[in-house]
C-alpha cells in the first residue's frame, strides 16, 4: 500500500533521516553525511547549527508531504500525475531546506 504511493514513501524517508540526523548530527565537520555546503562547513558552529535545523525542516516537511501523500490514498491518482507530484514535491522540499538554512547561516554567522 505504501509502496503503490511514492508521496507517502518519500515523506517517510524525509521523516526518518531528519530524525536520525536529529539524534545523531555528525559531530565533526565532514563531507560524507550531513548538511554540507560551503556555509555550513565554514565553522564548528555553523556546521552544529546547519545541521540541527535543517534535521527539523526535514522532519516537519516530511509531515507535510506525508499529508499531501495521504490525498493520494483518497483521489487515487493516475501514476503519472502521483510520479510527477512526487518529483516536483522532492524537489521543492529539498529547495525549500536549502534556502531557509542556508539564509538563516547567513543571518546568524555573518
Amino acid at each position: 500500500m505504501i509502496i503503490e504511493n511514492p508521496l507517502f514513501l518519500i515523506a517517510l524517508i524525509f521523516i526518518i533521516t531528519g530524525f536520525i540526523l536529529h539524534k545523531f548530527p555528525p559531530k565533526t565537520i565532514n563531507t560524507f553525511y550531513g548538511y554540507r555546503t560551503k556555509r555550513s562547513m565554514r565553522n564548528q558552529n555553523s556546521w552544529n547549527f546547519a545541521q540541527l535545523y535543517s534535521s527539523k525542516l526535514m522532519m516537519q516537511l516530511g509531515l507535510l508531504y506525508a499529508l499531501i501523500g495521504l490525498i493520494g490514498f483518497i483521489y487515487k491518482p493516475s501514476e503519472t500525475i502521483i510520479a510527477i507530484t512526487a518529483i516536483a514535491l522532492l524537489i521543492i522540499i529539498a529547495a525549500i531546506i536549502i534556502v531557509k538554512v542556508e539564509k538563516k547561516l547567513k543571518n546568524k554567522f555573518n
